[in-house]
């Protein structure tokens, strides 16, 4: 194990049963987590690396909670009662995409509770390769607009969205400002493809904070757009970016397209806490945590 605590912190933070707990409530055999990151070795401990470093894309210190080997991870997830969980990996330049595809399809093959997850960055070749893992099983894509410092509306991607369109498979699209803003994050570059592209698939990342309210609004608009509730409601965000009081009924109006995403393994609490603090939402109820920890998720995710 190479966690970042004492193996007493390490099994509190692991322990299973107030997770199961929560799941168990709703009456669900478990919950859908669709925003949880395993990549390869070396990306992953350049990733830690640069939270421990808090990056200027960070901004704070974030200390990494599940900081382990890769097949503990996974054990981690499986005992908390995760049934299906993702492998966002994402390219920051490029000719990284295809490998990183190369390496996510391996990952699946062997971890079959993983959704097969894939990815892209706006290149030569970047429509041949993304229709290519589709028809290979890809049931996810991950895009990550800050970190890739790409205009999610550069014509390169046009043959991109055009094939993830066509074949209806969801893209989580990290485009909101949070934690902090890029050259091409916010509402308006997204606005734009779903303009030209207004069947897209996709999964705004972290309800795009600290976008909200204007991402509720895409979301309400697009038939096809959802959102992650990823580190959403946390203490952590709440300190800097609290989601608005007022948009809480247009929250919960939105319960058939809100998804649970944790960042799992990159989040500086326990798992736990992302559950507790969805549970504690005003005004939300059981029905609406059933759909976002496991209906929604498996109704998009079916056949």
């Amino acid at each position: 194990m190479d966690c970042c605590a004492g193996s007493e912190t390490w099994n509190a933070v692991t322990d299973p049963e107030p997770v199961r707990r929560i799941w168990r409530g709703l009456g669900l055999p478990g919950i859908v987590d669709v925003h949880t990151h395993f990549m390869p070795r070396r990306v992953m401990d350049k990733v830690w690396r640069y939270f421990d470093s808090a990056g200027p894309l960070i901004g704070r210190p974030w200390p990494i909670t599940y900081r382990a080997d890769e097949q503990q991870r996974v054990q981690v997830l499986r005992d908390f009662g995760v049934l299906r969980f993702s492998s966002l990996v994402y390219p920051h330049k490029p000719d990284m995409a295809a490998w990183l595809n190369q390496w996510a399809q391996s990952f699946a093959g062997t971890t079959p509770d993983c959704l097969p997850t894939a990815t892209f960055f706006p290149e030569p070749g970047a429509g041949r390769y993304v229709e290519d893992v589709i028809e290979a099983g890809t049931r996810l894509f991950k895009a990550h607009v800050q970190v890739g410092q790409y205009d999610p509306t550069d014509p390169l991607l046009d043959p991109v969205w055009g094939a993830i369109s066509d074949a209806g498979v969801p893209v989580v699209l990290h485009a909101g400002s949070g934690p902090t803003p890029g050259r091409f994050t916010g509402p308006d570059p997204v606005r734009a493809v779903l303009r030209r592209f207004p069947e897209l698939p996709l999964i705004i990342a972290h309800m795009g904070m600290p976008e909200y309210a204007d991402f509720l609004d895409i979301c309400a608009v697009y038939e096809n757009v959802r959102l992650d509730t990823t580190m959403a409601f946390t203490s952590f965000i709440d300190e800097t970016m609290p989601f608005p009081a007022a948009a809480l009924p247009r929250l919960r109006d939105l319960s058939d397209k809100v998804l649970f995403g944790s960042d799992f393994p990159n989040i500086p609490y326990r798992y736990v806490d992302a559950l507790t603090a969805l549970t504690e939402i005003d005004g939300i109820d059981d029905v609406w945590l059933r759909k976002v920890l496991h209906d929604n998720a498996v109704a998009l995710f079916a056949g």
